[in-house]
């Protein structure tokens, strides 16, 4: 299969890494500046175990110049998407799928929910660009469960994690999600198909939503947040307030905020991902975590005081350091 990996940062360039090594495909990125560079010179690489892992790698910044694909994965940070979804057209042929392997809430979330038809979400499609440029037809959901990184353009650290949830967005199953889940599997993942990917998406979200913001505030990786009762009490009524809302739209959450919070607890302390975008100079992903759900919450009528508080205090913080527009 021809497969592109649109964004080979930390997440980009774990899958395409482990795709290229299996020797099955022809995997390309579409990648600039740095990561470019470090692409083209030195091709995929993955250390993980303390083992580097490298294969060649394909890379360009014109869609135009990689051509039409079987499959392209999209791993930009969400607030990049609006900029990038347009100039993937190159990529995009009748039978592409597209496997947006994103953190939070994706641009076709409102697709078939009753209470969201009508209007993009403005948080994370800003006048349904995104909707224009890239088919809901092609589209195949996923929840990424891995914790990585990078130490330097094009190098990719692997802390845990494999998991990957596929599934089409209307719900059901599929010849091409079940095919693609093997792709996945082939390159060492740990692939589940599923039926309701859309449920999944909410509960990642519903169970990092609050850690990712106050670690970022804070400095604090999620073993010291979690310490805290104080914060551990305002995390639990952000969280209850998202269950709220996820009972409005078909996503409706079995665990108590207790529950999740024991699963992190187990995951040792790390450094989430919005925390090591703020040590690093990088621009948050605030919208497509936090942002929108409030924008959901609103159209269905729930009122959520905790995550309003959240998102102001993480907006203007992120605001005063240049790392969330203002």
């Amino acid at each position: 299969m021809k497969i592109c990996i649109v964004g080979a940062g930390a997440i980009g360039g774990f899958i395409g890494t482990r795709l290229a090594l299996t020797g099955a495909h022809e995997v390309s990125a579409l990648a600039r500046g740095a990561t470019l560079a470090a692409l083209r010179q030195h091709g995929w690489r993955l250390r993980e175990g303390g083992t580097l892992h490298g294969a060649p790698a394909h890379a360009a910044d014109r869609a135009a110049a990689l051509g039409a694909q079987d499959v392209v994965v999209i791993a930009v940070k969400g607030q990049s998407l609006p900029e990038v979804a347009p100039q993937i057209a190159p990529l995009l042929a009748a039978h592409t799928l597209v496997l947006p392997a994103m953190n939070g809430v994706p641009w076709w979330f409102n697709r078939g929910v009753a209470a969201l038809e009508g209007a993009p979400l403005a948080s994370v499609d800003p006048g349904g660009t995104v909707t224009r440029a890239i088919p809901f037809a092609q589209v195949i959901g996923c929840v990424v469960h891995a914790s990585t990184s990078t130490s330097e353009p094009g190098l990719v650290e692997h802390k845990m994690g494999r998991g990957l949830i596929v599934g089409e967005p209307g719900g059901g199953e599929s010849a091409r999600v079940r095919a693609l889940a093997e792709v996945l599997q082939h390159a060492g993942f740990d692939v589940t198909a599923s039926a309701n990917v859309r449920r999944d998406i909410w509960y990642k979200l519903w169970g990092n939503m609050t850690i990712n913001p106050v670690s970022a505030i804070t400095g604090a990786p999620t073993d010291r947040v979690l310490a805290d009762p104080l914060l551990l009490a305002f995390c639990s009524q952000a969280m209850r307030e998202a269950s709220a809302v996820g009972a409005q739209i078909g996503c409706a959450i079995e665990q108590q905020p207790d529950d999740r919070h024991a699963i992190t607890r187990r995951l040792g302390s790390f450094r989430p991902s919005m925390l090591q975008d703020v040590e690093a100079g990088r621009t948050i992903e605030l919208d497509a975590i936090v942002a929108v759900l409030r924008e959901i919450a609103q159209r269905v009528g729930v009122a959520t005081p905790s995550i309003d508080a959240l998102l102001g205090l993480t907006r203007l913080f992120a605001r005063m350091r240049g790392l969330y527009p203002g």
